[in-house]
């Protein structure tokens, strides 16, 4: 297990040059996540590494069991991504979008269309699922992957905590709970290949990547090209503020794991925080200084190991 960096909440950020090394970016890292969240107060639970630092960045209550929210997206997409590698699922396959399955919430973009009944494929669903966090396109992976299914195939993976809650329809769920250091272990097994085949680790983490994904936090003081360097998912409910994802570098190599997960109460009003999911909430405001840190902190690091996926590039279209 990786040993934390221990850090003072009132250590100065800033470095007087580059880190030159995983550990020196490790330690800098540290620095900037506990000013950050001393500041946006709140409960944290965290991992953070660094590829190729004997230790971790930053390890706080990650083994706390927490409710997930979207993060748990992720964990959705990984179990039907396992039925399609053993040729149970396909991605063109099409799943129905009926009004009663259609949640009427302000999250995504089924509710928007207003035309249903209709159908699209699954992997339409699920670049829904994972882009704009569209939660009636939980609803369609359940239909095609029950929660008990799900949660027997997570846990088949080693995930014991990173579970979904049934209810009494056996293709519906909420999306449950997951600890820092399951969903940091999740994601740095898409990243060795231990997870899912390479097609499908190639879809998940070109979802995460793309430029329609979550921006708010971790992402939202990064440049365009930075962006499609990180792969992320966001996840949102009552006072839970989360995110979680993967910082790449030009040659397309994983070079950090960061896995943020955050209640209130934060500074500030609570009930003002509470209805506040944008990028003005203390813990995102928070996530954008250490996301912008953490980037720069392993920009000039040599990562080793095999390339996992080619940086995408964003090509704007006038139509036509």
């Amino acid at each position: 297990m990786l040993a934390p960096v221990v850090a003072s909440a009132t250590a100065n950020a800033a470095p007087a040059a580059a880190p030159a090394t995983a550990l020196d970016a490790g330690r800098h890292i540290a620095r900037v996540y506990a000013r950050e969240t001393a500041r946006a107060q709140g409960v944290w639970s965290a991992l953070v590494s660094v590829a190729g630092a004997p230790e971790a960045a930053v390890d706080q209550r990650a083994d706390e069991v927490v409710d997930a929210q979207s993060v748990n997206k992720i964990a959705v997409a990984t179990a039907v991504l396992d039925k399609v590698d053993r040729g149970l699922l396909t991605l063109d396959q099409r799943v129905d979008v009926t009004a009663s399955i259609v949640i009427q919430d302000t999250d995504g973009i089924f509710a928007l269309d207003r035309a249903y009944p209709s159908s699209v494929t699954l992997g339409h669903a699920m670049a829904a699922l994972l882009t704009v966090s569209d939660n009636t396109a939980v609803r369609l992976c359940g239909l095609v992957c029950p929660a008990l299914e799900l949660n027997e195939i997570l846990r088949g993976k080693g995930f014991v905590h990173t579970q979904v809650v049934p209810v009494s329809n056996p293709n519906r769920f909420f999306l449950g709970t997951t600890t820092a250091r399951e969903t940091h272990t999740l994601l740095q097994g898409l990243v060795a290949g231990t997870m899912l085949s390479p097609a499908s680790t190639d879809y998940l983490l070109n979802a995460l990547r793309s430029f329609a994904a979550f921006t708010d936090g971790t992402r939202l003081d990064l440049t365009t090209p930075e962006r499609l360097r990180v792969a992320t998912k966001a996840g949102w409910f009552d006072s839970d503020r989360h995110e979680a994802g993967i910082v790449f570098d030009e040659s397309g190599r994983a070079s950090a794991t960061y896995s943020l997960f955050a209640t209130g109460p934060f500074r500030g009003d609570a009930a003002v925080n509470d209805a506040d999911f944008g990028a003005t909430h203390p813990a995102l405001r928070a996530r954008q200084v250490i996301g912008r840190e953490l980037f720069d902190a392993v920009a000039g690091l040599s990562v080793g190991g095999a390339r996992v996926q080619a940086t995408p590039r964003y090509h704007p279209s006038n139509g036509g």
